[in-house]
């Protein structure tokens, strides 16, 4: 006999385990003890509840040192199927009143359930003094404000002037009611600060704690301030209208607790922010309001370039900070470089830390002479909140090596030792832009009087007359052929109908009465007569009459059966096609035998 490899035996003893283990698994018993609350009034009540999974006997209740029964133990069953996994759960109630004040314990109870004995854990109890309104004779508004709570959190109470606060609004919801939905009421305006609110993606309940007890919270609004004034700032309430359900003491006809809905207005609240000045002292002079962390830069697309040729100077603030908040410091170009406005370029996304990215102006500077140009090292200040401190960075001298061009000196006559102007030299195209020809020419006067077109306007209505005439005894020959006039019309008839049954393809009904119009209209436009006299026996009469084959006629009168079959009877939309092919196929060929 051929023994198993020891590594297989090993892998299938596992596999054993493992398989054991789930259905030990799916067949665990539990036995717990649930309470209503864990802290009550004198003169409240305490609901307790023990729970199991598997029916059980001998159900042996604690002692209740402390309290009182007024009702129990009730008993409820639920039992369901599910993918075909079997849920079962018994529970025994009780309604308790404390007879005292202080701390007490629920003991363990005991069930025996396949022979074993399971039972609960002890469960702590405090007792307070009596409180004004009972749990049990509290409305579903007194539960709701209990149990719901609006809380603006605010990251900073006592920042800089111009330092981003960010302000979070959570709806905190206890576990025992539910919020089904939320309008918002009242917006903060947020005086005197920047705000700029934060997009909420979705609202996801999340687990938190409200004063030491477990809650669920969403975040329903998220803004980031900057404040533009020291002293205490007011931010507003943010209210909300919130609808809630409360569960009642009632159960519906499966043992499920029936719910009470009310609507509820909650207030955030108005929060004070002490916002404190930036320190005079060591305030640099050319401090323009930037608070953050930042860099800062000056620098040029090129430093070699010909007369009449472009550059890029580009002043550069990053990092992190109120960026959109402070003006960014100008570059000392050098007069004999012309200087354009900058444009102002904002690269800024705002989270709940604040502004984050880079602000810079690009200058374009023109040289209009050769020679060396120094763009002077400029500052630039900020206040730092987390070291407290003044920073001032300062950027590298440019200088600008104009390499061709007219010298600034050619000009003859010299300039005062001391005088900074300097004589404007002109390249030769500084102004070739300018158009010194327009090219005008001379306006001739055209008199209307004695011109083509004064004979065009005075004789053209003559002309229209005879045309007139001719267009009206026309129309009248065109009137008085009644005969023709109804073949027209019939024929138009016919083919209107037929392109609407070609419409109406797929739906029987009105497919097959457009269809029946178009054929008796090609009919009474054909055969010249009324619809009053259509029988089939005359219509192939008729048609034999004016020689039509007798397939023809006979294609023509299965059509008008079908179509009459089509009001009692299913017709797919293959039998739909294939007639309205054959009506246009029957009409063509009656067409060329008629």
């Amino acid at each position: 006999m051929c023994s198993l490899p020891k590594r297989y035996a090993i892998l299938l003893f596992s596999l054993f385990l493992a398989v054991s283990g789930i259905a030990q698994d799916e067949d665990a018993v539990t036995f717990e003890v649930q309470l209503s609350k864990s802290k009550l009034g004198l003169n409240e009540r305490l609901r307790v509840d023990f729970s199991m999974n598997k029916d059980g006997d001998n159900f042996n209740p604690p002692d209740f040192n402390g309290f009182k029964v007024l009702m129990g133990p009730s008993q409820s069953i639920s039992s369901s199927w599910i993918n075909g996994v079997r849920s079962y759960s018994k529970t025994y109630s009780y309604t308790l009143s404390p007879t005292a004040q202080g701390k007490f314990q629920i003991g363990q109870a005991s069930i025996v359930i396949a022979g074993n004995t399971y039972k609960s854990l002890v469960k702590d109890v405090e007792v307070t003094a009596a409180v004004d309104k009972p749990s049990d004779q509290m409305t579903a508004d007194d539960v709701a404000d209990e149990n719901l709570h609006l809380v603006a959190e605010v990251s900073k109470t006592n920042p800089y002037l111009n330092e981003a606060v960010s302000v979070v609004y959570k709806l905190y919801v206890s576990p025992q009611i539910r919020v089904s939905n939320f309008v918002p009421v009242d917006n903060p305006k947020y005086n005197n600060f920047w705000s700029q609110d934060i997009k909420v993606s979705a609202l996801s309940a999340q687990n938190g704690t409200y004063k030491g007890k477990p809650y669920l919270y969403v975040v329903l609004k998220r803004v980031v301030l900057y404040p533009q004034k020291s002293g205490a700032l007011e931010i507003e309430p943010y209210t909300i209208d919130v609808s809630v359900d409360v569960p009642t003491n009632k159960r519906d006809f499966f043992g499920g607790r029936v719910y009470a809905q009310t609507n509820k207005r909650v207030s955030a609240g108005k929060r004070i922010i002490n916002v404190k000045s930036l320190p005079l002292a060591n305030q640099p002079a050319n401090f323009s309001g930037a608070v953050g962390e930042f860099d800062f830069s000056l620098t040029t697309s090129k430093t070699s370039l010909n007369a009449s040729e472009s550059l890029q100077a580009v002043v550069a603030v990053s990092g992190k900070g109120n960026l959109k908040l402070f003006k960014l410091p100008e570059p000392e170009i050098p007069s004999a470089l012309e200087v354009y406005d900058p444009e102002f370029t904002e690269n800024v996304r705002t989270n709940l830390a604040g502004m984050q990215g880079k602000v810079s102006n690009d200058y374009t500077i023109v040289p209009s002479f050769k020679g060396k140009y120094p763009i002077p090292s400029i500052d630039f200040s900020y206040f730092n909140p987390k070291t407290e401190r003044y920073i001032t960075v300062n950027s590298d001298e440019i200088v600008i090596n104009v390499l061709e061009g007219p010298s600034s000196g050619a000009v003859a006559g010299t300039t005062a030792p001391n005088s900074n102007k300097q004589e404007v030299m002109t390249t030769g195209s500084q102004f070739s832009f300018i158009k010194l020809d327009p090219g005008l020419a001379p306006k001739t006067i055209d008199h209307f009087f004695g011109s083509t077109r004064f004979y065009f306007w005075l004789l053209g209505p003559l002309l229209c007359i005879p045309l007139a005439i001719l267009f009206r005894k026309k129309r009248a020959e065109i009137a008085s052929d009644v005969v023709g006039n109804k073949v027209k019309r019939a024929n138009r008839l016919a083919k209107k109908y037929l392109s609407k049954a070609r419409k109406e393809l797929g739906n029987k009904d009105l497919f097959y009465v457009a269809l029946e119009k178009a054929l008796h209209n090609y009919l009474k436009a054909k055969l010249k007569i009324e619809t009053s006299e259509f029988s089939k026996d005359k219509i192939a009469a008729l048609l034999r009459d004016r020689s039509v084959r007798d397939e023809t006629i006979e294609g023509f009168l299965k059509l008008l059966q079908n179509c009459e079959a089509a009001r009692y009877s299913p017709f797919s939309e293959v039998q739909m096609q294939q007639d309205y092919d054959t009506a246009s196929e029957t009409i063509s060929q009656m067409d060329k035998q008629l």
